[in-house]
């Protein structure tokens, strides 16, 4: 498998960013990001997605869309969009009629921001996801950037601290999320995850001073989606965008947070005596099977089945698990950085069946 660097979850001057395509890209060449997904609110911008040259990096650019009800208040139930190719806003106000619509024309259905806080000095809603009632949705953006600036910016001194010293805001996806996820799995549906970090690079004006809450290329140094393709790169823009939507529908992904430390390299893997399995797939088995982790580096790790904790080390980088029991299997990693546990890997699951045979 090919590993690619790919950030989504992206706002440009065409909705609420402050940023050109140009200077988002700028700073995903700087931070090596492979590449970029542009999701604006309710505006699909044709024509611009393709291969950019930086320097002599080479990035990527994707268009998504966030979609969601404008007419609604608060404005809840914010979908990510990634593979439809054509303006889909209008459908806005049926969140089911929206998902049907993304899968029939074979893109990718992310519930964004499922769980989050409101920020009420800056009269900033909770725009968390509240229809739970639909189903054939992907997955969930489980790690959002912003939304956990909220989460650890309840009062001003916090707002201050956090926005001067934007390194200290992530820990992990909120634990809210984490648990829905695992009653889904659970309940036998498979979904996938993607981390986002809703990039703005807004200005903020404090008393005479302008700054810049997280820039573009800080948020690219820190949640990332690290996608598995069978293939390299190749350069040729149609042929590696569906290898990257591919992915992305598939859940052949885990989400890292690169800043304390690259977490280029983690690996996740069922081997069974039918065959070998990788994020997002299916493993069946008849007897039993091995749990194979490679971590980049001797961490906190956790193999989860069914949202049960059923193996975990404080530190350890490769990990063999014999299992036999159906169901979904995923891992969290976690690492210290400036003196505090943070959230590092986070894996799609692995599902292992039972063979008919």
């Amino acid at each position: 498998m090919n590993e690619i660097t790919c950030n989504l979850h992206i706002h440009s001057k065409y909705s609420d960013g402050t940023g050109s395509y140009t200077e988002i890209l700028q700073a995903a060449a700087l931070d090596n990001v492979d590449v970029i997904i542009v999701t604006d609110h309710n505006i699909h911008v044709d024509g611009v997605e393709g291969y950019y040259a930086v320097g002599r990096k080479k990035v990527l650019m994707l268009i998504g869309e966030e979609i969601h009800d404008q007419g609604r208040d608060p404005q809840k139930n914010h979908m990510l969009v990634f593979g439809a190719n054509q303006e889909l806003a209008p459908l806005a106000a049926d969140s089911q009629e929206l998902i049907d619509k993304i899968n029939q024309l074979g893109g990718s259905a992310y519930i964004a921001h499922p769980d989050e806080f409101a920020l009420p000095m800056f009269h900033e809603d909770d725009i968390s996801w509240v229809n739970w009632e639909v189903t054939g949705f992907t997955g969930f953006e489980i790690w959002n950037g912003m939304s956990e600036f909220k989460t650890v910016s309840q009062n001003l001194w916090q707002v201050i601290k956090n926005a001067f010293f934007p390194e200290l805001v992530a820990h992990h996806p909120l634990n809210q999320s984490l648990q829905r996820w695992d009653h889904f799995l659970k309940e036998g549906r498979h979904l996938n995850i993607v981390g986002g970090t809703d990039s703005h690079a807004l200005h903020i004006k404090f008393g005479p001073f302008t700054k810049v809450i997280f820039p573009y290329r800080f948020h690219f140094s820190t949640i990332n989606n690290h996608l598995l393709l069978p293939e390299p790169l190749t350069g040729e823009m149609e042929i590696d965008k569906k290898g990257v939507l591919n992915a992305l529908k598939k859940g052949s992904l885990f989400v890292g947070y690169d800043l304390p430390a690259s977490t280029k390299g983690f690996s996740f893997r069922i081997e069974s005596d039918e065959g070998t399995a990788f994020m997002g797939e299916t493993a069946r088995i008849q007897r039993s099977a091995i749990v194979h982790i490679k971590l980049p580096h001797p961490s906190e790790v956790k193999l989860i089945h069914n949202g049960e904790i059923i193996f975990s080390s404080d530190k350890q980088d490769t990990i063999s698990y014999p299992v036999n029991q159906p169901g979904a299997y995923r891992v969290e990693s976690y690492i210290q950085f400036l003196g505090e546990r943070r959230g590092w890997i986070f894996s799609n699951p692995i599902y292992l069946e039972k063979s008919k045979r």
